[in-house]
């Protein structure tokens, strides 16, 4: 088999799937974890078009949000709130015992602190004069949730 390296500047949505589904493939044989799942909500206008979304996945007890946005005639009102609710509700459906979700500080850690979310890493300077941020939320399931420990009457 011969091979070439080449710079693609815009790859396809389907070859990005793949490198995807290839280290989905890995990363599931490595560690005897498959029950990988997308997980997307949208709010869509009149005419079908996307107003707001949000999407990511489930794997091995974590949802992890890779994108959420809101058009910005729709932002201030809930809508954000409603979709990362829902992709709470639906982790926890999932037995998920924590969510993740990375952000910029110019974008929105001020709204995922008020959703619950702890800061747990930052890389200054990405980009340039801002911070990248990664927030954790810690889900309380019917699968995880602990008995009380201690003296109880």
């Amino acid at each position: 088999m011969k091979a070439q390296l080449v710079f693609e500047p815009k790859p396809t949505p389907e070859d990005v799937r793949f490198l995807e589904e290839r280290l989905y493939e890995f990363n599931a044989a490595a560690t005897g974890i498959h029950d990988g799942r997308l997980l997307a909500f949208f709010v869509r206008g009149d005419g079908g078009d996307i107003l707001a979304g949000l999407c990511g996945h489930t794997w091995g007890g974590v949802c992890e949000v890779r994108q959420l946005w809101v058009h910005e005639s729709l932002r201030g009102q809930g809508v954000g709130r409603a979709l990362i609710e829902a992709a709470e509700a639906e982790a926890r459906r999932r037995g998920c015992r924590q969510m993740l979700v990375e952000t910029h500080s110019f974008q929105g850690p001020d709204f995922y602190h008020k959703l619950g979310f702890d800061q747990i890493a930052h890389i200054e300077d990405n980009p340039l004069g801002h911070q990248h941020m990664v927030f954790r939320k810690m889900l309380a399931t019917e699968t995880n949730i602990q008995p009380p420990t201690g003296n109880s009457p």
